[in-house]
């Protein structure tokens, strides 16, 4: 099908090996032969192929009817990009897309060696992929030099005018010819969009491939409404309930995807992050990671959101509301790329409920409004794909049927399942306890009480940095705990006590018995009576001591501050250092007077000492 759609057979024969089936619709659209050479203004849904389609329209116009690039001094295309991430993308997807037509393809990216860049410019390469910024610098450098161009393409035009990058793309453009062909896609074409393309476009053909600002028919939409407490359990939770492939969380800012990176990796969730903070050789190792499947989670800031492709990216989640809806667009336009569906959640607040509606509606969105999984619903999805892994139908092989035969014969079968499950959820994160936003209870109170009571002692105390929120996570993992059965928990420097409900205490009187650690061997041992703190561990550390110090100098500042001084007139303005001697002379009164006598008669009095002497 693909090699009877108009386009060079060895072309065809790449995209088969890569698994296309058919084009897309924009790429169906840009192969027309009718739009051959001509300038093209396309908007069409992230995700939908543009990379390849704008690939079919510049092979067309640099070889016409040659299956090769010939080898020139100077690079006959330019593709302008407005992210590190996206450049490097199009240079990869271009690479094997191009393969059987030699062409040479290099990247030129704020971030990278500049050094190296200006070798590979010497190389002649055919094809140049660049940021508006770096190519600049080329450019002014003259480096790279642009008069045999003869396609220049810009991919994500409106984000490069919203990233401020219009003076250096106008700079750009007026170095090239004018007899060339300008091909610009874009999500969507706002009025600056239009205007640029007027400006340096002749009689570009609108193409317009379904409706721009509008809901993706291959993702699905949810929006879950929660507590704002509740934020990072419900990512938690969604990323326990779909178990994808790869996802990527969008936090708003850098601060907030450190923060939920560390706590996802505490979690045993193999997360990497990405924000504009890091290095390009640091954000590359991020995504390589996602693409090799070491890391399942990528938590990044809105840097990611343009351009980026990841394989087998199932599940995308909005930690914050994005502010506007095309940033909320081109955020959930990480999945459901290419034919492939996905799943799209939005975290919304209780107080955010309006904003999140009024955003929807300017998206053309129409989400699913439902609660985040709860731990029920995950324990469910949990053993459904334990029922429904494919390695049930793999057939054993004869190496194996020894081994099987041997475990059959020395255990039952309701053992063996049993252990499988063990070993297949004991890697899993513990699913968390989330409150209902529509309790009209009080929320706030975290108090757990309990009517039997039962305490353990844990070999692990603050010198160990033990920390309540971890401790909570192992003793619900290796306990099969909720937070309700756990109650006080008291650090020490080298030991923890934790008060857990009699009803649920024998899984951890368990690892007493066995004498086994709880994790990593950290011990567990039952208190008969509950624990008597010393007054020494009991007391607040140094630098607590410091903080109440301060606290009470500062409260003693304001005080002062509330309590008028000496030297402010009753207007508030400072007085004179003049006007302080005159009030203090009036308060001395004769005392001064008499005082500075008194001084006037001992200075006489040693110069008399003095004349004797010499004399």
């Amino acid at each position: 099908m693909l090699k009877n759609s108009g386009i060079p057979d060895s072309i065809a024969e790449a995209l088969i090996q890569r698994g296309y089936e058919k084009l897309t619709p924009v790429q169906e659209e840009v192969v027309k032969k009718n739009y051959s050479g001509l300038d093209l203004l396309v908007s069409a849904q992230t995700g939908s192929g543009k990379t390849i389609a704008f690939g079919f329209s510049m092979v067309e116009n640099i070889l016409g009817k040659d299956n090769y690039f010939k080898k020139s001094k100077l690079p006959q295309a330019l593709i302008i990009v407005p992210t590190r991430e996206l450049a490097l993308q199009v240079k990869n997807e271009l690479t094997w897309f191009l393969e059987s037509c030699d062409a040479k393809i290099i990247s030129c990216v704020g971030g990278m060696d500049i050094r190296a860049e200006k070798r590979n410019l010497e190389m002649k390469p055919n094809i140049v992929v660049g940021t508006p910024g770096r190519l600049r610098d080329h450019i002014e450098s003259q480096k790279l030099k642009l008069q045999d161009i003869k396609t220049v393409v810009l991919d994500e035009a409106d984000e490069m005018l919203d990233m401020g990058f219009k003076e250096d793309l106008e700079a750009i453009l007026d170095t090239t010819p004018k007899e060339r062909q300008t091909l610009m896609f874009s999500a969507t074409v706002p009025k600056t969009i239009a205007k640029l393309a007027k400006d340096y476009q002749k009689d570009a053909v609108r193409i317009t491939v379904g409706k721009s600002n509008a809901q993706h028919v291959d993702i699905e939409y949810k929006a879950f409404k929660i507590l704002s407490s509740d934020q990072e359990n419900a990512i938690i939770n969604t990323l326990r309930y779909y178990e994808a492939t790869n996802s990527i969380i969008f936090c708003a800012t850098r601060m907030a995807v450190n923060h939920m990176t560390s706590r996802l990796t505490n979690r045993g969730i193999s997360a990497v992050a990405l924000s504009g903070e890091l290095s390009q050789n640091e954000r590359n190792m991020a995504l390589q990671a996602m693409r090799t499947s070491k890391a399942r989670v990528c938590v990044a800031t809105d840097v990611a959101a343009r351009g980026l492709d990841l394989p087998n990216l199932d599940l995308v989640i909005h930690a914050d509301i994005p502010r506007t809806s095309d940033t909320l667009l081109h955020r959930s336009g990480r999945t459901g790329r290419a034919g492939r569906k996905g799943v799209c959640v939005i975290l919304v607040p209780q107080n955010r409920n309006r904003s999140a509606e009024r955003l929807f509606g300017q998206a053309n969105i129409k989400p699913h409004w439902t609660l985040p999984p709860s731990r029920e619903e995950i324990l469910i999805e949990d053993k459904k794909r334990i029922l429904e892994n494919k390695i049930f139908e793999d057939p054993i092989e004869a190496e194996e049927q020894g081994f099987v035969d041997e475990l059959v014969s020395k255990n039952s079968i309701n053992q063996l399942a049993v252990a499988y499950y063990r070993l297949v959820s004991k890697d899993l994160s513990v699913p968390e306890d989330l409150k209902n936003p529509s309790d009209k209870r009080d929320t706030n109170s975290h108090k757990t009480t309990f009517v039997n009571s039962v305490w353990f002692e844990l070999s692990v105390g603050r010198e160990d940095t033990a920390e309540p929120r971890w401790l909570v996570a192992m003793l619900c993992k290796a306990g099969k705990l909720t937070k309700r059965d756990i109650g006080s928990i008291k650090i020490q420097p080298k030991v923890t006590y934790v008060e857990i409900s009699e009803q649920t205490s024998n899984s951890l009187l368990k690892f007493v018995h066995n004498k086994k650690p709880i994790e990593r061997q950290i011990m567990v041992k039952l208190l008969q009576d509950p624990p008597k703190l010393d007054r020494a561990t009991s007391q607040p550390s140094e630098n607590k001591k410091r903080r109440r110090g301060t606290k009470l100098f500062l409260k003693d500042k304001d005080e002062e501050r509330f309590n008028k001084p000496k030297n402010i007139d009753f207007k508030g303005k400072r007085k004179s250092d003049r006007w302080k001697k005159i009030e203090k002379r009036s308060k001395l009164g004769n005392d001064s007077s008499k005082s500075n006598k008194d001084k006037k008669n001992n200075k006489s009095s040693k110069k008399i000492r003095v004349k004797n002497k010499i004399s």
